[in-house]
């Protein structure tokens, strides 16, 4: 078999920035014998306090965090009780739903539109869904994990207009693929001040493996605040490593141009397979609906392949005939994309 291709898990396989590399170079006994003192200036850490001043923003407004998965917990066993009802997207990540039930909270769902090969956030299902549920916690993400859809800023601040009386958590750890590498959502959270918006180094800046994500926070999040404090400081590897990736946006610029570039490969490709349809994604991934026949052969073709990608099981809501596939390399996507072809054509011989 040829080596493993794993394009299941969104990963960027163009790899962190060469300003990543070095850092690891520079590492010390010393750097890691000894615990930050950045409390001494008044300050979390370097890296909570470059964020903030990228953002005009208050560095106490800033919560650092291992990985975005992390921030998720926090915010959610901070602010969710027992009965107490978090409301997301049907169609979005299965975690948000398990880390409610860790604290005892309903989870309740609206649906996402789809419409011809795009999803849409529909904010009227989302206001009903709201006043219907009053949710302690209302969470979005943009660009959603797996249909890859954003949330424009008219649409979010139409949400955050009937939604204060909850805690509003915007996940954008996919931030960073749609050719925009601007900051200015982060500084909504100077107007909405039970807003929480949580990026991570994971997937733009190829950090996964680091685990370092990061929320800003609007003035309301008190509690959080206080329950994300870590007063013998952050980690000092990932801070370096993050440190050098904002350092490194021109880098960062160019993988997401090559990865904008072999996304559209994946449009064209299946454009023309009349048992796929492609989702316009503003993410690293693509979503591509199968046909249901299709599904179990060619996940076994592709394994036998050494290729993987993301299946989803019968009781993701609504997915069941779809896929994930990771944005690669280009190398990786014409291997995946060569089997794929492959399976079609040997599918098409044995037709009736």
């Amino acid at each position: 078999m040829n080596n493993p291709v794993y394009l299941d898990r969104n990963e960027n396989h163009y790899g962190p920035s060469p300003a990543c590399a070095e850092v690891l170079k520079t590492i010390r006994g010393g750097d890691l014998a000894t615990y930050p003192r950045e409390y001494t200036r008044g300050v979390k850490s370097r890296l909570s306090e470059r964020l903030a001043r990228d953002l005009s923003l208050p560095e106490s407004q800033i919560l650092l965090s291992e990985g975005s998965e992390d921030m998720l917990k926090q915010v959610v066993h901070c602010y969710l009780g027992v009965g107490e009802v978090m409301l997301c997207p049907q169609q979005s990540w299965w975690y948000y739903q398990a880390v409610a039930s860790e604290v005892g909270g309903v989870t309740m769902t609206f649906p996402l539109k789809e419409r011809g090969n795009q999803f849409h956030y529909d904010v009227q299902r989302i206001e009903e869904a709201y006043w219907k549920h009053q949710p302690k916690v209302l969470l979005l993400a943009s660009p959603n994990n797996p249909t890859g859809n954003s949330l424009s800023v008219a649409d979010l601040k139409r949400i955050l207009g009937f939604a204060r009386n909850s805690i509003v958590v915007l996940d954008e750890a996919y931030w960073g693929f749609d050719g925009v590498l601007t900051q200015s959502n982060l500084q909504m959270v100077r107007e909405h001040q039970n807003l929480i918006i949580i990026r991570s180094f994971s997937k733009l800046f190829a950090l996964a493996g680091a685990r370092i994500a990061f929320a800003a926070v609007g003035h309301d999040v008190t509690s959080l605040t206080k329950f994300a404090a870590r007063y013998l400081g952050y980690n000092r590897i990932s801070e370096l490593l993050a440190l050098a990736a904002l350092d490194s946006m021109e880098y960062y610029a160019g993988v997401s141009a090559r990865i904008r570039a072999e996304r559209q490969l994946f449009y064209d490709f299946f454009s023309k397979r009349d048992d796929f349809t492609a989702f316009i994604s503003d993410a690293n991934f693509v979503l591509v609906r199968i046909s249901s026949e299709d599904r179990e052969r060619l996940k076994k073709h592709l394994e036998s392949d050494g290729i993987f990608i993301k299946f989803f099981s019968a009781d993701h809501t609504g997915l069941s005939d779809y896929v994930r596939i990771t944005v690669g390399t280009p190398e990786q996507n014409k291997r995946l994309l060569n089997s794929i072809a492959l399976f079609l054509k040997s599918q098409a011989h044995v037709s009736p």
